[in-house]
């Protein structure tokens, strides 16, 4: 972490702390009741994790990207539920700081930071997927506001939220149809419901919901920026942090992965030894440890990319890609480590292997991830 600052080492440090002490020891029971953390969250807020992205004059302690990045993967290395309650919020605070008009800042940033107010991104739609261009969700122009009817599903914090980044159509007849894309900075009222939580097989705990907009009317000024037709680009940008964010959460998973399966693995015994002097288990470890380091320094540098303002939608694309992938394979082969323990609840690695799939079809499935990145290395002209 040699590219963070002292004071950064230190927020991660705080997190590590807290995720040891706090979190790791309850988080078993929370999960498998499904239920929400209010009093984790709570300590978030405490701790200053929603105002990261927050900077002067709305916030007091913003990170930079790589250190944002590590202290998501610390939250999920405890509990990936809790990186995900951070996610899209801090997507959100960044596209405000990015586009957002003066007054949007000001009347929203201050809360974000503090985490009185919390918002997440609403971008899929049921029938829609990756297909962003090909949503139906309008909203129509009615006297100096808008009238927005629409659906939405895999919205995490939809009900605890109370500002939505909705992507939406204000010009459905618009070409090429990126251009009719705007982003509505949405807040909880009538036209507006919950329809339902989505039964998950895991990331428990925080909700996954479909949001119903019906007749649903907006401002004029809620339109992120204040111009129409420059949506799908802003949200293009917040996607690179979503991505960014998803492969620190898959970091976090296989490294709570990999750290049971080596302490199991050095504790228990069989035939006279601890079992990670037995080649076939040694060689998991050895593995496991090296596509971590592997996916980190992946991470790490896409994140160094976007803090220093150079492109990386490829880089956020490959990081995301590689280290959710890693998760996966690392929470599997934790559970191998753990033989017959590893598929018992009374254990953690049957979590990660159920948390860890979901940044495999999170912030775009890896299979769009692949074409994002061939269609960059055909533009760059290869790898720089």
């Amino acid at each position: 972490m040699s590219v963070l600052s002292a004071e950064e080492r230190d927020v991660v440090g705080t997190v590590r702390t807290f995720v040891d002490r706090e979190v790791r020891p309850v988080v078993r029971e929370l999960e498998h009741a499904d239920t929400y953390p209010e009093a984790l969250i709570a300590r978030m807020k405490e701790l200053g994790v929603f105002g990261l992205a927050v900077p002067e004059p709305w916030g007091e302690a913003p990170v930079s990207m790589p250190c944002y990045a590590m202290v998501t993967a610390e939250l999920a290395r405890g509990w990936m539920s809790l990186a995900g309650a951070m996610g899209g919020h801090t997507v959100v605070a960044k596209l405000l700081v990015a586009f957002g008009t003066p007054e949007q800042q000001d009347r929203w940033l201050p809360r974000m930071a503090t985490g009185e107010v919390r918002a997440t991104m609403a971008l899929t739609e049921p029938g829609g997927g990756s297909d962003l261009q090909a949503m139906r969700t309008v909203a129509r122009r009615d006297g100096d506001g808008y009238v927005v009817d629409g659906a939405k599903t895999w919205i995490t914090n939809a009900r605890r939220s109370q500002l939505i980044a909705l992507l939406c159509k204000t010009d459905p007849t618009a070409q090429p149809r990126h251009r009719g894309v705007s982003v509505l900075l949405a807040e909880h009222g009538p036209g507006l419901s919950v329809s339902r939580d989505l039964p998950k097989l895991g990331y428990k705990g925080v909700e996954s919901c479909e949001l119903s907009f019906d007749g649903y009317r907006a401002p004029g000024d809620a339109v992120l920026g204040g111009v129409e037709g420059r949506g799908f680009a802003q949200m293009m940008t917040g996607l690179e942090t979503g991505r960014i964010q998803v492969a620190a959460r898959a970091l976090g998973v296989g490294q709570a992965a990999f750290d049971d399966a080596l302490r199991y693995a050095q504790e228990r015994e069989s035939f006279g030894r601890p079992i990670w002097q037995h080649q076939s288990v040694g060689n998991l470890l050895a593995d496991m440890a090296t596509s971590l380091t592997a996916a980190r320094q992946l991470v790490l540098y896409a994140a160094e990319r976007y803090e220093t303002g150079q492109r990386c939608d490829m880089e956020a694309g490959m990081a995301k890609l590689f280290a959710s992938e890693t998760a996966m394979k690392v929470a599997l082969d934790a559970i191998r480590v753990h033989g017959g323990h590893g598929y018992s609840t009374e254990f953690d690695v049957e979590r990660y292997f159920r948390d860890a799939p979901l940044m495999i079809v999170g912030e775009g499935t890896n299979e769009i991830q692949r074409d994002v990145i061939a269609r960059q290395l055909v533009a760059r002209g290869g790898l720089e």
